[in-house]
């Protein structure tokens, strides 16, 4: 792992409908070759911040208010998603994201697009994206729709392998799968990560398995960063807890925070 970051975030701020404000003076660097975490409860600003690196947030009538956003010492505050795409800059959504109606070998060749590869390149990055996931080759006919969440995942991140990338946004990987598949997803990402040098920051409720796979954490909890560390400087801090679980204060409308599962 170098200690260059291929990403910085300093300081950002980001505000729905130009009124609803959803992240507040997040920072967070993530090394060259690294797999970071940023781990909090549904609703702390997690998928937000993701979408404020790729620039999805405008999709959504997002907006950047304050801040800067840095990719391999760049600013990319206002690049618009497909060329970051074409730059090494990948997201994979929340909630898998696959076109139901195609293939799954039609869905993943649809990430190649932005690097506009020949024939017989594209071929040849089939055929890897085959040897990371080899269920994928055996349903490679199968429409996306018709394949398991599981299957969905690996379409999913197999789709972003394919732009060739540097650095993937992951967002919540484990959501709605069982927990060998879960194991199996991360066990991926350790290997494109060891055996590829593709960095990784990946937002997940599960800190439990995000923490045994992840480099290093940041904690969020109300669109504000809460803790920050190495796995087991955030379990020993406790911070975790006291973002999923609450404090104890009451939330901004005077009620008890609703207890979440760690």
């Amino acid at each position: 792992m170098n200690a260059a970051p291929i990403l910085q975030v300093e300081d950002i701020a980001v505000t729905y409908s130009q009124l609803i404000p959803a992240l507040r003076g997040v920072s967070l660097t993530v090394p060259s070759g690294a797999i970071v975490a940023l781990l909090g409860g549904n609703g702390a600003g997690k998928t937000t911040t993701l979408k404020t690196v790729s620039n999805l947030i405008r999709a959504e009538r997002g907006e950047l208010t304050s801040g800067r956003i840095a990719y391999r010492g760049e600013a990319i505050t206002d690049a618009d998603p497909w060329t970051l795409a074409e730059r090494g800059l990948v997201q994979v959504l929340e909630g898998r994201r696959c076109f139901a109606h195609l293939s799954v070998e039609e869905n993943l060749r649809l990430g190649a697009f932005a690097r506009r590869p020949s024939r017989a390149d594209l071929d040849v990055e089939l055929e890897r994206i085959y040897g990371i996931f080899p269920r994928l080759k055996e349903r490679r006919k199968t429409l996306a729709g018709y394949t398991s969440g599981g299957e969905q995942q690996m379409i999913a991140i197999g789709r972003a392998l394919m732009a060739r990338p540097a650095l993937i946004l992951l967002d919540e990987p484990s959501m709605g799968l069982a927990p060998q598949v879960v194991e199996e997803i991360f066990e991926t990402v350790a290997a494109l990560n060891r055996d590829d040098g593709v960095s990784f920051l990946l937002a997940e409720q599960n800190a439990a398995i995000a923490l045994r796979y992840a480099n290093f954490g940041y904690v969020l909890e109300s669109g504000r960063v809460v803790g920050k560390g190495n796995a087991q400087t955030l379990l020993e801090l406790g911070t975790l807890r006291e973002a999923y679980l609450g404090s104890g204060q009451p939330g901004v409308d005077g009620t008890p925070r609703r207890s979440r599962r760690l």
